[in-house]
């Protein structure tokens, strides 16, 4: 349980209109603090999907319940311009982003905690699961109590100093107190849905949503050996590890085992596709860029042992990261990981403590999987 005591200090809180912060706003209160709400839209577009509406309506509701007071801002603008425009440039270089760390970084802990100073807050919170601690004079971002919750994994690219200011009344608590906790307090929003959708996009048809932004090239699909096995819809619908939608399976001459993706060369619009666990699957490590670190940086990142994540809820993997010649992160897995995806981030842990990640660029894939053994995919 939240244990801290702020005792009347202004404190912020961002009100999703989901369970999650509406607990936050609960436990904010108990421990003292004049809470006051924000609400943010990020996203205008009326086309059925998008919870805007919705959303604000379940806040407007939560603090009449609470008697907190509501602010609401749109920042629909910011989001394009610094989170989507990002999106939708490394789909077109034929990788796959993970907005939700951008939107983080830019939106949540960026206009919206300057938004939130404006309106006298000394200290932000959210309903993100995740836990701050004071480390050797620097604030820490630590793991949230309930590993099938943990968000630190999207936080990582968030500067220590917004974490020092931050609260995450949430982190020490399991996702079923906290809807017990709302059903204690008679919160409509109790037994809400978790939002699965991108950023603020919400849940959609995701084919022709991308479809509406970028034009789609449909070329061909072959095997890692040049056999023709089809045609595809366009690369950026495709990422590393998919098997889903190939429209390739029953074929009889191709046996039982499934199909999935490999490689995408987006020079020549060519998807490759194995079938079974393809040795080009998996991957001995990988190259990264525009790494974040919270606090200090590991010294010199000279062969430093540490464990990391390549997709959210991954169980952490021991590794060994180093800073190359070109100023890339080189990160060596003691087991090889399968699906490594351009695009996506790969977040550095000690323990319990996040230190930090940065966006995946090149893989390192054994020659025996028949490529060069170090590669960009989407070349």
């Amino acid at each position: 349980m939240f244990r801290s005591s702020l005792n009347g200090r202004s404190v912020i809180l961002g009100l999703s209109g989901g369970v999650d912060s509406a607990v936050a706003a609960i436990l904010l209160k108990q421990a003292g603090a004049d809470v006051r709400a924000l609400h943010m839209t990020n996203w205008e577009d009326d086309d059925g999907y998008c919870t805007a509406a919705d959303d604000l309506q379940d806040a407007r509701r939560v603090c009449e319940q609470l008697d907190i007071p509501l602010h609401h801002v749109n920042f629909a603008r910011e989001y394009r311009d610094r989170v989507f425009e990002y999106f939708l440039d490394e789909y077109r270089r034929g990788r796959t982003p993970n907005p939700d760390i951008l939107c983080n970084r830019e939106i949540k802990f960026g206009v919206f905690r300057q938004y939130a100073k404006r309106l006298g807050g000394e200290l932000l919170a959210t309903g993100h699961y995740a836990r701050t601690a004071e480390i050797d004079g620097e604030t820490a971002l630590l793991k949230g109590a309930d590993q099938n919750k943990d968000q630190s994994y999207f936080l990582h690219a968030v500067s220590e100093t917004a974490l020092a200011e931050t609260v995450f009344p949430l982190g020490g608590l399991q996702k079923d107190e906290v809807r017990r906790i709302a059903r204690e307090y008679g919160l409509a929003v109790h037994g809400k849905k978790d939002s699965t959708g991108i950023c603020f996009i919400g849940e959609r048809p995701f084919r022709e949503f991308l479809k509406t932004y970028l034009p789609a090239s449909p070329g061909r699909m072959l095997t890692p050996d040049g056999d023709d096995v089809g045609e595809h819809v366009g690369l950026m619908y495709y990422t590393l590890g998919q098997r889903q939608g190939l429209g390739i399976g029953g074929r009889r001459d191709a046996g039982d085992e499934p199909w999935y993706v490999v490689d995408k060369r987006i020079k020549e619009n060519v998807l490759v596709v194995a079938q079974g666990e393809h040795d080009l699957l998996f991957s001995d490590g990988l190259d990264a860029s525009d790494a974040s670190w919270i606090g200090t940086p590991p010294a010199k990142l000279g062969n430093f042992r540490c464990t990391a994540k390549v997709r959210y809820r991954q169980p952490d993997q021991a590794c060994t990261l180093k800073e190359n010649a070109d100023g890339l992160l080189h990160v060596e897995f003691d087991e090889r990981q399968r699906a490594v995806t351009p695009g996506q981030f790969v977040v550095f842990y000690d323990g319990e403590r996040c230190l930090g990640g940065a966006v995946i660029d090149r893989l390192h894939r054994s020659s025996m999987a028949g490529i060069d053994t170090v590669r960009d995919v989407g070349t």
